[in-house]
């Protein structure tokens, strides 16, 4: 019964069109717009530059990181262009830097309604947070009104930059076939509320977006504490390890 009750619940995403659906007569993946032109055999654009042995690992990035990632263009939600480092201190300020695929993704919806509901408790620790999806600042504007989500926390990485100097997982296979995913089914309830409002327009133009993974970073000052890499679709960083590590590192 709970295997049924778990094929039951994916098939619903079909109502989604930025993600894709499950059918257990045949157990294959199907795709559903935004996306049709997509198929096997289609060549990702991008390669991550970083491989780690554990998701929450920072040993695979170098320790500069924080450094280049601090001279990264982005835009806030509004349209305004900015640089990573000057969204925190770079000094002593701690930064939580959540990545999301891009959006028009429901388990983004998702992982953005928390970062809201756990906002106040980032802001008691002294903690700035920061949430960049892939797409152009209009589309995280329809994210930021219809969840809703605070707009002063949401920038806009059209062009994946961050993604690529974090070396964040892109492609086919990780967005639609990687077993990580299915961690997505104990959160059903959760999904199926942030996305009450969802619409595919807040999908990215350039569809190649979709095929983008997202990651949780924490940072003090330039220095990294803590990187979680998506394996894949809805497999977002645990939220006590982030909270874990806030506790620990003394606020400014």
């Amino acid at each position: 019964m709970a295997t049924m009750a778990s094929l039951q619940s994916l098939t619903t995403f079909a109502k989604f069109p930025s993600f894709c659906s499950f059918s257990p007569n045949n157990n294959t993946f199907k795709f559903l717009d935004p996306f049709p032109s997509l198929s096997l055999s289609a060549t990702p654009k991008r390669i991550s530059n970083f491989v780690a042995k554990a998701s929450s690992s920072t040993t695979a990035f170098p320790q500069d990181i924080g450094h280049v990632l601090g001279d990264v263009t982005i835009f806030t939600a509004t349209g305004q262009s900015v640089k990573f480092q000057d969204l925190w201190d770079q000094n002593e300020g701690i930064a939580v830097v959540a990545l999301l695929r891009h959006f028009g993704c429901p388990c983004c919806w998702e992982l953005a309604k928390s970062l809201k509901e756990t906002k106040e408790r980032f802001d008691s620790a002294g903690v700035k947070l920061i949430a960049v999806g892939v797409g152009a600042p209009n589309k995280a504007r329809i994210l930021a009104e219809r969840l809703p989500f605070p707009l002063d926390c949401l920038y806009a990485d059209p062009d994946r930059r961050a993604y690529d100097v974090l070396g964040l997982y892109y492609g086919f296979g990780r967005t639609f076939f990687n077993p990580a995913s299915a961690k997505v089914l104990s959160r059903f309830n959760e999904l199926r509320e942030a996305t009450k409002n969802y619409t595919i327009e807040a999908t990215p133009d350039d569809r190649s977006g979709v095929l983008q993974q997202g990651g949780m970073f924490l940072f003090k000052g330039e220095e990294l504490l803590y990187a979680w890499k998506d394996e894949g679709t809805g497999d977002h960083a645990p939220m006590d390890d982030i909270f874990d590590i806030c506790c620990k590192v003394p606020a400014v």
